[in-house]
Parts: structure tokens; C-alpha cells; sequence
């Protein structure tokens, strides 16, 4: 597949199957524990890998920055799931996302973007707000599902550029992963006081699943950031928001509404001008 197909294509499905590692999340009884077992068991499936891959040089300051914003992405994500309901959300931190990214990638740093492609970053990340009209979320949740949509433009950004600076895309996922899984399990169990281990024992099988799934849908999206421009493929990383809306209708039991069908129309049309 040519370069300029193959990085949508590995950001759409990246998009997916993160909706389905967020969906386990949700569904976990303790959300600090799923996260817990979510990012540490990527960190070990993933540990055997760094004596296959070269040191990731150039790329660590990069690294220890995204460590530092998944720690806030991560807190910020539970507490979003704690206090709102999924199909509520999700779509605003998802929406946030896109459009902080391309403004700071375009606006900040100076990457190239053409009128059709901001027109598509702008569409889909609009429509993730249409798929929330009429739905009630409070004040908390929505200041961490706001907060949790910038620090995904914060990380995606970093990442992006790390995953340039070291020798191998490979390189920089796997250090990352293997970091970032020790930085948050560090992280919630001091936040617990220890408690997410004992809550961990009962909710471990999932967790793995979704970790397994962590390392596919992140080890995606930075090996299209690897090859192609940041803002478009971050918007594009959100038509994952057409699978969450499955999930919630299929296994949630929510209805689909006219604004949540009318907001994927929106993800869809998006994807299709960054696409063209």
C-alpha cells in the first residue's frame, strides 16, 4: 500500500479499536485498577522487546514528556469515566483532541496543512461536539473530558515528533509503552494507597485484553505519525467515535439519536476531505 494510503489506514483502525480499549475501561468496576492493569500489562508484554530494539537515542527527552502527560491523561481519563457516562464523554474528549492538535502542530510548530485538510479537522472535530447536544453531563465531567482532550493534543503532539527523532518507529513504541506502564501503575497506586492491587485480582482478565489492544492501537497511530503529517491523521484517529457509537447502542443500550447519527454523517465526511 502507498505511504499516503497506508497512514490513514493505520489511523483509522487505530481509531477503532482505541474506542474498544476505552469502552473495557468503562466497564471495569474500578477505574484506577483498569487503567493500572491496561498500562502495565502493555509495559510487560512489551519488556522482552527492548533487548531487540536500538535505544531510542535522540528521542528520550521526548519520551519522558509523553510519560509526564499520559500520567495527566490517565488520571484525567479515569475521573472523565467516573463521573460521566460513555457516549457523553467520550465524543468531547475525543473532539477536543483534533482541533488543540492541528493548532498547535500548524499554528505552533509549522507543519504543513492544505485548506481541504483543515476543513476536515474542523469537520470532524465539530461533529464529536454534535454527538453530545441534548445529552446531560455535569460540570466535573465535562472540565476532565476537556482537560483529558488536551493532553491527547498534548501527547500526540510529542509523539509525534519523538517518534521522527528516534532511529526506529519501533524503538520509541516500545520504550514508551514499557515507561509509561511503569509511570502509571507507580502513579495509581500511590493515588490508591496500594487499593488498586486487591481491585486489580478481580478485573485482570479484561484488563489484559485491553492492554494487548493498547499496544495495536498506539503502536499504530505513532507508525502513521512516523510517516505523515500530525494534525490530519490525529483528526482522522476520531472516526474511532463511529465505533464507540456501535459499542454504546449494541452493548451499552443506548438509542442512537438523530444528533448522534447526524455526527457521524459529520466524522465521516471529515475523513473523506483529508482522505481525497
Amino acid at each position: 500500500m502507498k505511504p499516503e494510503l497506508l497512514a490513514p489506514a493505520m489511523m483509522i483502525a487505530s481509531g477503532s479499536i482505541h474506542a474498544v480499549v476505552n469502552a473495557i475501561l468503562k466497564g471495569g468496576r474500578d477505574k484506577m485498577a483498569g487503567r493500572a492493569i491496561i498500562d502495565g500489562s502493555s509495559a510487560l508484554i512489551l519488556l522482552p522487546a527492548t533487548l531487540l530494539v536500538p535505544l531510542p537515542a535522540a528521542a528520550w527527552p521526548w519520551i519522558a514528556g509523553t510519560a509526564l502527560v499520559h500520567c495527566l491523561y490517565l488520571y484525567s481519563l479515569v475521573r472523565t469515566f467516573e463521573t460521566s457516562d460513555y457516549s457523553a464523554a467520550y465524543p468531547i474528549l475525543r473532539g477536543t483532541a483534533p482541533l488543540v492538535t492541528a493548532a498547535l502542530s500548524i499554528g505552533l510548530l509549522g507543519e504543513p496543512a492544505g485548506a481541504r485538510e483543515l476543513a476536515g479537522i474542523a469537520l470532524i472535530g465539530g461533529a464529536m461536539f454534535v454527538m453530545v447536544l441534548g445529552r446531560h453531563i455535569g460540570r466535573a465531567g465535562l472540565g476532565w473530558a476537556l482537560l483529558t482532550g488536551l493532553t491527547i493534543a498534548g501527547y500526540t503532539v510529542i509523539d509525534a515528533h519523538g517518534v521522527r527523532a528516534a532511529p526506529t518507529p519501533h524503538s520509541y513504541i516500545v520504550w514508551m509503552f514499557v515507561l509509561m506502564g511503569m509511570s502509571t501503575v507507580t502513579m495509581f497506586a500511590l493515588l490508591s494507597r496500594g487499593a488498586i492491587f486487591a481491585a486489580a485480582a478481580r478485573q485482570w482478565r479484561p484488563g489484559v485484553a485491553a492492554g494487548a489492544l493498547s499496544i495495536v492501537t498506539y503502536g499504530l497511530a505513532l507508525s502513521a505519525l512516523a510517516i505523515g503529517p500530525t494534525a490530519p491523521l490525529a483528526a482522522l484517529r476520531e472516526t474511532g467515535m463511529v465505533t464507540a457509537l456501535v459499542i454504546a447502542t449494541l452493548f451499552l443500550g443506548e438509542k442512537v439519536t438523530a444528533g448522534r447519527a447526524l455526527g457521524v454523517a459529520g466524522i465521516l465526511a471529515g475523513a473523506v476531505l483529508i482522505l481525497l
